[in-house]
């Protein structure tokens, strides 16, 4: 199979397949802390959201017996639902919850590690034996087609060629630029993340909200650009206190606080999302 590819390293580019999404409600299952309220639960981050789900929320070793990163992002009216990264216990992540891989219209991966990106090939042999006939479309960073090609060659050789009836469509972002794929606007900043292609930042513009994602990174003063105004900072906390080469902690966001400036709209409270990678405490009851 011959992968449709994009690169993106200068002005903003456009793929077809528009989506319209409008949120009406959030649900998580993660640790929250507000930008400016520690008491604001993260469902209220917006009156408008239909749903965020973390449907894997944990390390590359499966920490706590949770999935790695997968986060669903889902409009209503119809709209395909996108993902932020597809770690490679996704498949079985979305599955476990009830959500359909079939209808994911688009993976926005932040940077190649496995935990990260791992369950593409999942998710394209699941679609062709589902019998899925809708394009997907994956944005990652440079290097993403053929990184993608060879891990579809280690863990089934052959399946990179096969002819099916969807097309898997690649547009790889610089940091720096921004592009629209599946109708949802993407800008991409480099993270501080080693592995071997840029990491990024990335911020997501889904109809009217914009949700920020930090994947895996140390601290930046990219994630404030990234986060500014927007309605959802979703971001990694790999430990609370201990610092952890090329990663997050709590008390990083806590300190930086007063920098993640995010929506003062009256109808969304300004609200930060924490992913946890494991080693918080228990996520909080989902409901």
């Amino acid at each position: 199979m011959r992968w449709r590819v994009r690169l993106v390293s200068g002005s903003a580019a456009t793929m077809a397949s528009p989506v319209s999404a409008t949120w009406s409600r959030l649900r998580y299952d993660t640790a929250a802390l507000t930008t400016r309220n520690r008491r604001q639960p993260v469902r209220n981050a917006s009156s408008t959201l239909s749903a965020v789900t973390f449907a894997g929320s944990g390390d590359a070793f499966g920490s706590g017996g949770r999935y790695q990163a997968c986060i669903h992002l889902r409009g209503a009216g119809g709209a395909g639902p996108v993902l932020l990264d597809c770690g490679a216990t996704s498949l079985s992540a979305l599955k476990h919850l009830g959500l359909d891989p079939g209808e994911i219209s688009a993976v926005f991966v932040s940077h190649l590690h496995g935990d990260h990106f791992g369950g593409l090939p999942f998710l394209i042999l699941d679609g062709q034996f589902s019998r899925r006939t809708r394009p997907l479309a994956v944005a990652g960073p440079p290097g993403t087609a053929r990184r993608l090609t060879d891990a579809m060659e280690c863990l089934f050789p052959g399946s990179s060629a096969v002819s099916r009836r969807f097309a898997v469509e690649i547009t790889e972002l610089s940091p720096g630029t921004a592009s629209t794929v599946c109708g949802v606007t993407v800008r991409a900043w480099e993270a501080s993340h080693p592995s071997g292609a840029p990491a990024l930042l990335l911020r997501l513009n889904l109809a009217d909200k914009t949700i920020a994602y930090t994947g895996d990174t140390a601290w930046t003063s990219a994630i404030a650009d990234a986060a500014a105004d927007a309605d959802l900072l979703i971001a990694e906390a790999y430990y609370r206190d201990k610092n952890i080469p090329h990663h997050l902690r709590l008390a990083d966001l806590d300190a930086h606080r007063d920098r993640l400036g995010a929506s003062s709209s009256p109808t969304c409270p300004p609200t930060c999302s924490v992913t946890s990678t494991a080693h918080l405490s228990s996520p909080p009851a989902t409901g």
